[in-house]
């Protein structure tokens, strides 16, 4: 299964325009034979929490429709980040666009404290993409909390992907983690982040993959716009 990191740089606030990028890295990544490609947390409005409220989205937009329409014409799943409007406030989420299947969400369910003014935990899910493989997705702070592996890991995961909005700092910080759960759980990780300016920070970019032994295979710049190819058998 080959999987697509988008490695991009959100303008905050401007869905049209993030959603027109997000639309050729997709064309870039079928132009591959990508099997599946994810995008960082919050990648079509950006990571800006104080700004979420205005931004938040229904699952049902109309404006995500050329992403389904990708989907179910080139046989690729598409995992974008947004806000989510449920009963509950708003869900720091991933889309997902599967081949001929109704879009879907996978969102947060642990949050950092600093979010918490903003967002709410999403509903309990394992996080499981039924594909070739079987995909556990994790966004960002997750990758920190052992349960959220775990779940992953007693729901046979064969590859687990972060989506994450991470500074310079923030990465040196969680790829140690990262490499440990892959060697933890003999299975690759991935982990796709962005760069740019967002939340009066820094995005870090560094998307990149771990074998199953822990090992860091590939992983893009901290200041690159555009995308990693990985195939699983190789991983």
């Amino acid at each position: 299964m080959k999987f697509c990191l988008a490695q991009t740089e959100p303008v905050a606030g401007d869905i049209a325009a993030n959603i027109q990028d997000h639309l050729n890295k997709v064309n870039d990544a079928i132009s591959q034979s990508a099997d599946l490609i994810i995008f960082s947390e919050l990648s079509i409005t950006g990571y800006e929490p104080e700004l979420a409220k205005g931004l938040a989205m229904d699952l049902k937009d109309q404006r995500l429709d050329p992403f389904q329409a990708l989907s179910d014409g080139h046989d690729i799943i598409i995992c974008i980040g947004a806000p989510i409007k449920v009963k509950e406030g708003i869900n720091i989420s991933l889309v997902l666009f599967q081949p001929q299947q109704s879009r879907s969400i996978y969102s947060k369910q642990y949050l950092h404290e600093d979010e918490l003014p903003y967002f709410v935990p999403g509903l309990q899910s394992n996080g499981i993409i039924e594909a070739e493989k079987r995909v556990a997705l994790a966004i960002c702070y997750e990758l920190t909390i052992p349960e959220h592996s775990e779940t992953a890991n007693s729901n046979d995961a064969e590859v687990y992907i972060a989506s994450v909005a991470k500074t310079v700092n923030g990465v040196a910080r969680n790829n140690p983690r990262l490499a440990e759960i892959a060697k933890q759980y003999s299975i690759p990780v991935l982990m796709c982040n962005c760069v740019g300016a967002f939340d009066g920070n820094t995005g870090g970019g560094q998307s990149g993959a771990w074998n199953s032994e822990g090992e860091l295979v590939e992983a893009l710049g901290e200041k690159a716009k555009g995308f990693l190819l990985f195939d699983s058998e190789n991983l």
